[in-house]
């Protein structure tokens, strides 16, 4: 069994072992999930919750296993989402061979109390991102990683005038396209009012429940919240970004619902700006075009 981290940084090791520890799922409002496999995990434990806390301020869905089998079950099941895993050293070593090939694992932290015992064997492969004996390094290890995450599940498509223009073009658009043009005619005509701010907020305070930094933000969301900021709380990396972006890169009704106010909002800011540009280029020699490499492409095509 690895050696315990010191005292001052947070423990891997817990001391009380359980044989199961399952940690409820909730919706789905990123685009990742991380798996934390320990034998000895004991929520009971104080060090464990507090490394628990931590995880959560960057992961908010998180299972956690005391078996190697219940952490391959868990990739398994993933299956829209990115998955990072944190395991014990000693676990590790016979679980990273086994999960390494999984496509949807993004990467594999260890967390142990010994990194010069670990740092040999874990060279050989490459999903193996580091050796950490503390969690604050494997937190900022994590946010690097959500981050990259969240950038690389934005693409970006475009359909000229001409192609618009072409009824053989439009009739090969992909059915989710045809959908979202439709969910969008029907989610800006909607009347909102301070209630569904009131709604939203309660939805994401259920979701992110366990983490303190989120929660925080989504206090400022429901006290600062107006339309004519919409597109700077959406490039805000927080959860109106990972919210949104997941939710219309799986089409999920609920949460685009929950949301419809902030869309349309978005919506509303974009028309102005491109109403703005317009203006501005008959002024112009040249025109530059308004930015937008972080709207996913699902979120332009549902505004246009």
């Amino acid at each position: 069994m690895d050696p315990k981290p010191s005292k001052s940084s947070v423990k891997s090791s817990y001391g009380a072992t359980a044989s199961y520890v399952r940690q409820p799922r909730q919706r789905m409002t990123q685009n990742y999930l991380l798996v934390w496999v320990d034998a000895n995990i004991d929520q009971a434990d104080k060090d464990c919750q507090d490394t628990l806390d931590q995880l959560k301020n960057v992961v908010n869905d998180i299972n956690l296993c005391t078996e190697s089998e219940q952490c391959i079950q868990a990739l398994n099941k993933a299956d829209k989402e990115q998955v990072f895993v944190i395991t014990s050293g000693s676990l590790g070593q016979h679980l990273v061979p086994e999960i390494h090939g999984i496509p949807q694992l993004d990467a594999i932290y260890i967390f142990c109390g010994n990194k010069s015992r670990h740092e040999g064997w874990t060279q050989n492969w490459t999903k193996v991102k580091g050796v950490h004996t503390n969690i604050k390094d494997i937190c900022q290890a994590l946010q690097l990683a959500v981050k990259q995450c969240d950038q690389d599940t934005i693409a970006i498509s475009f359909l000229s005038v001409n192609e618009m223009a072409s009824t053989d073009n439009l009739n090969q658009l992909e059915p989710t396209f045809m959908y979202t043009q439709l969910f969008k005619e029907i989610l800006v005509d909607i009347r909102y009012d301070r209630t569904a701010i009131k709604d939203l907020v309660s939805y994401c305070r259920e979701d992110f429940s366990g983490n303190s930094i989120e929660l925080q933000v989504i206090n400022e969301f429901e006290r600062d919240y107006r339309p004519e900021k919409a597109i700077w709380w959406y490039t805000r990396e927080c959860f109106t970004y990972k919210m949104l972006n997941q939710a219309l890169r799986i089409m999920n009704a609920d949460i685009i619902i929950n949301m419809g106010f902030f869309l349309r909002d978005v919506h509303q800011q974009i028309q102005q700006l491109h109403e703005q540009q317009v203006v501005s280029c008959r002024l112009t020699i040249s025109c530059p075009p308004v930015e937008i490499k972080k709207y996913p492409s699902v979120l332009l095509e549902m505004l246009q």
